[in-house]
């Protein structure tokens, strides 16, 4: 049996108040005596009364309080990677005065979830790492709602905030080179959609904007560098891949230059279970400079990228334009953090290291 939900005006009427005097005790935009504060919230603990239904300022706003966020094809995957979650507390904290939820979408989801095109929301943010960046920008725009792409090419109209990926993966790369490696692989993050773990042609097209970004900044320093895609961010993943690099063709890489820290500690237990020594056998990087288990008593060398700066600024964005603004794209840099996974150039057969 249904039962009728308690309404602002049976919480007046049984206060001995107006109804907008009612109202204002729940805002809290205006302010009221102590004893009639006093009255209403008696009256309604004693209706089951909670506060205005969302739905109805819904429907007033014209809103629906939600913003949607798209972040790659598994949401478990985005969970377990902690530059994801710090970047999601940015993007909380930037759209704080909004007093909107955040609603995580899938790119590929189908009709048995919420997806770009059915999802209520107002604006939508979108998170360069996954490779139907196109597709979504379409399905958005077919409906005419603000959105904001973190790093992602967006094309104009789009406000984009943007990381250094090119230059902050050639900074890892000459620090390498400084070493004195010449034999150098790669293993980035995802390439492909779907996604496929596998080595990476010459000229094969990159469908993942950060992926194609960071791979060119490493080749802008070892342009002959062999590069092994992983299926997804994380250690398993980099394990497989490093296992994968260090059986290739050819001499073994004295260093290995990852696209995230999550594959860099899947390469360094990789190198370690193959017997050999980081970074005394094989150097490791990586990239975002976050906090991994497992590394320790290891450093990683790596990038250090702003994710919660990222989250922060897409959400001042999307406050920007609900509010009837065209915010400018924003362009975030990288810092180089030395650790102890890298080292010189071992000497092989007896030959000294290259020097630079």
């Amino acid at each position: 049996m249904n039962v009728r939900r308690a309404t602002i005006a049976d919480v007046a009427r049984l206060a001995g108040v107006a109804a907008s005097t009612a109202s204002v005790v729940f805002s809290g935009k205006t302010p009221v005596s102590d004893a009639t504060r006093e009255r209403v919230v008696a009256a309604a603990k004693q209706l089951g009364y909670t506060g205005p239904d969302p739905r109805a300022a819904s429907l007033r706003r014209g809103r629906s309080g939600i913003v949607g966020v798209v972040i790659g094809d598994r949401l478990q995957n985005a969970f377990r990677d902690p530059v994801t979650t710090v970047m999601l507390d940015g993007l909380a904290e930037g759209m704080a005065e909004q007093d909107a939820g955040l609603l995580l979408l899938r790119d590929g989801a189908d009709g048995g979830e919420p997806s770009l095109r059915s999802a209520p929301a107002d604006a939508f943010v979108l998170v360069g790492c996954s490779g139907r960046l196109a597709d979504s920008l379409d399905a958005i725009r077919a409906r005419g709602i603000p959105v904001v792409v973190i790093e992602g090419d967006a094309g104009e109209g789009v406000p984009q905030i943007r990381l250094d990926n090119r230059e902050a993966q050639a900074v890892i790369a000459r620090h390498v080179r400084d070493l004195g490696h010449e034999r150098v692989a790669l293993v980035t993050l995802q390439a492909s959609v779907p996604a496929h773990a596998g080595w990476i042609a010459d000229g094969a097209p990159i469908a993942v904007d950060v992926t194609r970004d960071r791979l060119a900044g490493a080749r802008d320093v070892f342009p002959d560098a062999p590069a092994f895609a992983a299926g997804a961010s994380s250690i398993d993943q980099g394990y497989a891949a490093a296992e994968a690099v260090l059986a290739g063709p050819g001499p073994r890489p004295t260093a290995i230059l990852a696209q995230s820290d999550l594959l860099a500690v899947g390469v360094i237990r990789a190198v370690q279970d193959a017997g050999m020594v980081v970074p005394d056998d094989v150097s490791v990087t990586g990239f975002d400079g976050v906090w991994v288990d497992g590394v320790a008593p290891l450093t990683l060398t790596t990038m250090v990228q702003p994710a919660a700066e990222k989250g922060r600024a897409a959400g001042a964005a999307i406050s920007a334009m609900l509010a009837g603004g065209q915010p400018e794209s924003m362009l975030l840099s990288s810092a180089f953090r030395p650790g102890n996974t890298t080292g010189p150039a071992p000497i092989s057969r007896g030959e000294p290291a290259s020097s630079v």
